[in-house]
């Protein structure tokens, strides 16, 4: 009866998951909220549900008590997290708040059956994380100051940058954390929210070319700082999360042309003067013909994806240990292998979707500053999706960035958490300014019928 459920369970997790895909990109095309109600609960339930296989899969496979425990937490701290978010937050983005509960679902399966110790770090990071973000949204939609705050955005990323580069620790050849009474950050995560809310602040009200002018040193100094300390997937989302900031403000592709061309040209330079770049491109060109040293990573994350298959070998039924850093830098790999290339695929058209909902959150925004962050923030997020599985595919060069919400990293995870928290607060803001929209029509139409009644009126005197 064991090996039944078993082998049964990878076949649920992955009809719900495809299940929970199909409706989101529903949701996405019908306007009318009061519409969309019924797919938001259903959604909450598939995620549940697939919690519940996912972890009943484990016990039944190790016999562990622990995992038990560990699930009912964090079933209640997901529970708990959509509650609190419907009570405080009437008007939030069911679709944004359902998603952020997936992907940190799909990212506590895979760390408890990669590494149980680190799941529960991560879990005390997130419940932080899901506290904070509960406050967040107020502060965005009712702070009216911060788009007035450029000349401590911008300053302040680059000296958090530069503590890194002087005093950080080395991490696999790149400088990109420092430890403060024992609790380790990785600071270019942070500041990659403040550059976007600097940039923001810088162009909203003008975008001409002294301030392009001045975006540019500052854009220039985060991404060389980021290159010096050799965190070179961090500072390609930052000069990306650039160009399209700028090209949305200043209505200039010209500009995004110029950014293609100088990121190729820094490309070329980056690979003649870094060894560990030519290392990577050369595992990413043929893995298998140095498969017994640089091209180790890639092949077993490429032996891993082929052999999932399309519903996955199981929890605990593939080898996704044999990856070097599977828990953060190939976590696509290990999902792939275990719970099959449906659900891995369909978790990249959920990142998709959550994309769309970010831009179209941006596009439905009156203010400026509002409409600039939520769009670099939204083209961070995907673009470092990007990066991950397009490394972990053998699609690009291998970065080394993690997966938002799904790879260990208590950095990432805190503020991926803070960015789906800012939308929140974005998507309040439009609400704001839909309601002010609407009291604008009806005091015009109030004023247009009560022109037409005097006319009406002088009309029978006469």
């Amino acid at each position: 009866m064991q090996h039944y459920i078993v082998e049964f369970s990878k076949y649920f997790i992955a009809f719900f998951m495809v299940i929970y895909t199909l409706e989101s990109f529903i949701a996405l095309f019908k306007k009318r909220d009061d519409k969309k109600t019924g797919i938001y609960i259903r959604q909450d339930c598939y995620i549940f549900l697939i919690q519940f296989f996912s972890y009943l899969t484990m016990c039944l496979k190790t016999g562990q008590i622990e995992y038990l425990f560990f699930y009912a937490f964090l079933q209640i701290a997901l529970f708990s997290t959509l509650v609190l978010y419907q009570m405080i937050y009437p008007k939030n983005n069911r679709m944004v708040l359902n998603h952020m509960c997936l992907l940190l679902s799909i990212g506590f399966i895979m760390l408890t059956r990669l590494d149980f110790n680190k799941a529960i770090k991560q879990f005390f990071i997130a419940a932080i994380a899901l506290a904070l973000a509960l406050i967040i949204p107020f502060f965005v939609h009712k702070l009216k100051f911060i788009k007035h705050l450029k000349w401590i955005y911008g300053p302040a990323g680059i000296l958090a940058l530069g503590i890194v580069l002087v005093l950080g620790q080395v991490t696999h050849g790149s400088k990109i954390s420092y430890t403060i009474a024992g609790i380790t950050l990785q600071p270019s995560e942070f500041v990659k929210i403040i550059f976007v809310f600097f940039i923001a602040s810088l162009l909203y009200e003008k975008s001409g070319f002294k301030e392009i002018i001045i975006s540019a040193v500052f854009a220039g100094l985060h991404v060389l700082i980021l290159v010096a300390s050799r965190d070179l997937g961090s500072s390609i989302i930052f000069f990306i999360g650039y160009l399209f900031m700028i090209l949305i403000a200043a209505r200039n592709y010209l500009y995004l042309l110029l950014g293609f061309v100088a990121g190729a040209g820094a490309s070329v330079l980056g690979y003649q003067l870094f060894s560990h770049v030519r290392i990577r491109v050369q595992a990413f060109q043929d893995p298998f013909s140095v498969i017994d040293n640089q091209g180790y990573q890639m092949a077993q994350s490429l032996f891993a994806i082929s052999n999932g298959k399309w519903v996955g070998t199981g929890l605990f039924e593939g080898t996704p240990k044999d990856i070097p850093f599977v828990e953060s830098d190939f976590i696509f790999s290990a999902i792939a292998e275990e719970l099959g290339g449906i659900f891995a695929i369909c978790m990249i058209l959920v990142c998709l979707n959550c994309f769309f909902v970010f831009l179209k959150i941006a596009m439905d925004l009156e203010d400026i500053f509002y409409r600039l962050v939520s769009c670099g923030l939204a083209v961070m997020y995907i673009f470092q999706i990007f990066l991950t599985i397009g490394g972990g595919i053998k699609f690009i060069p291998l970065t080394g960035v993690t997966l938002p919400l799904v790879s260990y990293g208590g950095s990432s995870v805190l503020t991926s958490l803070i960015i789906f928290a800012i939308m929140q607060g974005m998507y309040m803001i439009f609400y704001t300014e839909e309601k002010v929209r609407m009291q604008q029509q009806n005091r015009e139409s109030e004023i247009k019928v009560k022109k037409k009644v005097n006319q009406f009126e002088e009309f029978e005197f006469e």
